[in-house]
């Protein structure tokens, strides 16, 4: 039973709650099925219970594995790299308790060797140990057969089967059949343990990187929280601030009480300019106010001392005159009170001006700094917010790391085992049903793989498929299939199926075109094909050289100038590397060029034909077909000959062929047994029911002899059939 991680533990737990490492649902149980069969898992396996090197006892019919019943063991002197990729096999003739015949064939000559003494082999060197606890005796040979690891591990792979006994249930069945009782239960046992102890060392190593993550993480946030802190001192020292909102509340006292001084200190001005316009000149005597409660003691005791003087003054006018000495004497002490109560005003003055510009200087330093609080706490906030995070980040990872530490001493396995491995004993099959079940299928399998093959062929193979695809198009013939060793040209008088299968191809193309009325260009024949690779060109000369063949003259011209072959085949078979591809390209470009001029008569195996051909390629192979001398061509060359065969270019790929198919008294189509696809014929139907090409007519090339549709597969045509000594007894 595979059991669940959500039980509290585990190091994943520590790294749920983070959201990068979150997951909205439990791994599925096929994964884990998929973990205990995987080719890697199953490697540990072999290793495990060694099941790469088998020991194996001939019997009277068959040998039989000795699983845990060998009396030796085989020690290869070898890394591990090596030693699991050996595929090496010997005999082994046990003699005594201490020596044996070693033989790497069963019919090699023995040769006596000696438990635990190195054996030479081609990997290196290898020992036999013997088995201290076996207790059998030595009576048969003993072959070991050791396998690569990855060999027996892909084995097992394809033979264990595990599965759920029933739909989303947790309980998991796992079976594996095996000739050894034994050896079948300890593969499913060891399958068992292994992947408990691979799940308990997933979860540990999970758990202790766990720990490594969180402590990382711990030591950036310290770092983080160090540089948030110097933040905040720096920040404090460079502004010189403490506590931000208590220094701004005695910043706005301290504003309020200059302003308050600064109002007194200009109401104590407008009292001395006061005190300056009452004292007016010192020809004129008048009071002046003495109780405006100025700041400066003197002042006002001159103003005092000054008023009580005049009053005085007055007194005297009343009962003398103006020029009485005391009146004179007054006037003069007034005059000089007066003199030293402006001086005093004025330095009253002077000295308020300089209060007041002080205390404006300092208003606007307190305003300034006023202004750059809300500043100041904003980015004083932001980095107290900045420290608030990395500290519960902080404490988050010190309670993680503890958590996951806990799991380190507490991992619970990952299964249950309910059962151990047992079995449901030997498996007896009647013979009867074997045989006719491998009767039955020796049928089914070959009519399969036929009935398969035909299934998913698309394409044409012969003249009877080609006439289901196109049933209103004639077909001239079939070409056959060549080997490397036939000549792929027909020759004069020449027997062989390919010149027959032309010679039929000629007969047929007779009959038919007695029944069709051509107007012009009547013995012009286009050869054209769907694709390329059809064999247009290879029909194209042979067809030729069988109408030459019956004494009539006939020219072939090369047409398909994006891709010239009649050239390139002459030339081969002429084996002239000096021979000049002039021909139709120059003819179309340069008016001056004749039509014999381009045209070179040849003989090939002993059949006269005269050749155009293509020319060099053009750049502009479509603009120069659409040439008005094309016309002067066909007009001079159908005069001048019985046949003229003309190879073009395939009809799909290039529009070439349907540019010049006006000069075409008849076309051959030319398709491809095991090459053309049936559903590109449909393009072979559309043109035929647009009249883009005169007179289509079909021929099938690269048939093979078995699916020809002629008496030429017979041999009726060919060199006399040699009999055997039995035919020719019989006949």
């Amino acid at each position: 039973m595979l059991l669940s991680d959500n039980d509290g533990t585990g190091g994943a737990n520590a790294l749920k709650e983070l959201s990068l490492f979150s997951e909205n649902e439990e791994a599925a149980i096929e994964d884990e099925i998929e973990v205990m069969t995987s080719r890697t898992f199953m490697k540990d396996i072999v290793k495990k219970l060694k099941l790469n090197t088998q020991y194996f006892a001939s019997g009277r019919v068959n040998e039989y594995e000795l699983y845990k019943t060998n009396p030796f063991n085989v020690n290869f002197i070898l890394s591990d790299s090596i030693a699991d990729n050996i595929s090496y096999s010997f005999y082994i003739d046990i003699i005594s308790d201490t020596e044996f015949n070693f033989r790497v064939l069963e019919e090699d000559i023995p040769q006596k060797m000696t438990f635990g003494k190195n054996i030479s082999t081609e990997y290196g060197s290898m020992v036999l140990i013997p088995r201290e606890d076996y207790q059998g005796v030595y009576t048969t040979t003993i072959r070991v057969q050791i396998s690569p690891v990855m060999e027996i591990a892909t084995l097992l792979n394809s033979t264990v089967f595990v599965s759920p006994i029933a739909k989303s249930s947790k309980v998991l069945s796992i079976y594996y059949e095996d000739n050894v009782l034994q050896k079948a239960k300890d593969v499913i046992n060891t399958v068992i343990e292994t992947y408990n102890v691979i799940t308990l060392e997933k979860k540990n190593i999970r758990s202790e990187n766990t720990v490594k993550f969180i402590e990382k993480r711990i030591d950036s946030i310290t770092y983080d929280l160090v540089n948030v802190d110097n933040n905040i001192v720096r920040y404090k020292t460079v502004n010189k601030i403490t506590d931000v909102a208590s220094e701004a509340g005695q910043l706005l006292a301290s504003g309020t009480q200059n302003e308050q001084q600064i109002d007194g200190a200009k109401t104590e001005l407008r009292k001395l300019n006061y005190m300056t316009e009452s004292l007016g000149d010192n020809s004129s005597f008048s009071p002046i106010p003495s109780n405006l409660g100025l700041g400066d003691a003197s002042i006002s005791t001159l103003s005092s001392k000054y008023n009580e003087l005049l009053r005085e003054r007055d007194n005297k006018l009343k009962s003398a005159g103006e020029r009485n000495p005391i009146v004179l004497e007054l006037n003069e002490t007034l005059r000089g009170i007066k003199q030293n109560l402006s001086s005093s005003i004025k330095n009253s003055k002077q000295s308020l001006g300089i209060q007041i510009n002080s205390l404006q200087n300092q208003s606007t330093r307190l305003s300034s700094k006023i202004y750059a609080v809300p500043g100041q706490e904003s980015k004083l906030r932001s980095i107290e917010r900045k420290q608030g995070i990395k500290e519960q980040i902080y404490l988050f990872l010190l309670e993680k790391r503890e958590e996951a530490a806990i799991t380190l001493t507490a991992t619970t396995p990952n299964l249950k085992i309910i059962d151990d491995a047992y079995s449901f004993g030997d498996v007896n099959m009647d013979g009867k049903i074997l045989y006719i079940g491998a009767f039955f299928l020796g049928f089914l399998i070959p009519f399969g793989v036929i009935y398969t093959k035909d299934l998913l062929d698309t394409k044409i193979h012969n003249r009877e498929d080609l006439q289901r695809e196109i049933k209103n198009i004639s077909i001239l013939g079939e070409v056959p299939r060549l080997s490397k060793s036939d000549k792929d040209l027909v020759e004069r008088n020449d027997r062989s199926v390919l010149s027959e299968s032309f010679r039929i191809i000629r007969t047929n193309f007779d009959f038919i075109i007695r029944g069709r009325e051509v107007k012009n260009y009547k013995n012009v024949i286009f050869v054209t094909s769907t694709i390329n690779g059809e064999g247009k060109s290879f029909f194209s000369m042979n067809m030729a050289l069988t109408l030459a063949n019956t004494n009539k003259k006939v020219l072939l011209i090369g047409a398909d100038i994006r891709n010239p072959q009649v050239f390139t085949k002459i030339k081969n078979i002429e084996n002239n590397s000096e021979l000049k591809g002039q021909g139709l390209t120059e003819f179309i470009v340069d008016k001056s060029i004749e039509v014999k001029d381009v045209i070179s008569s040849h003989s090939i195996n002993n059949i006269e034909i005269d050749v155009m051909y293509s020319g060099a390629i053009p750049p502009n192979p479509a603009e120069l077909l659409m040439s008005d001398r094309l016309e002067e061509l066909f007009d001079t060359v159908a005069a001048d000959y019985d046949y003229v065969m003309v190879d073009t270019a395939p009809s799909m790929l290039v529009t070439d062929t349907l540019l010049i198919s006006k000069y075409a008294g008849h076309t051959f189509y030319v398709t491809r047994a095991g090459y053309t696809e049936k559903e590109i014929l449909n393009f072979t139907k559309e043109i035929h029911a647009d009249n883009k090409l005169n007179g289509m007519m079909l021929v099938v090339n690269d048939v093979d002899q078995s699916n020809f549709g002629y008496g030429a597969r017979y041999g009726y045509y060919g060199a006399p059939e040699k009999k055997g000594w039995f035919s020719r007894k019989k006949a």
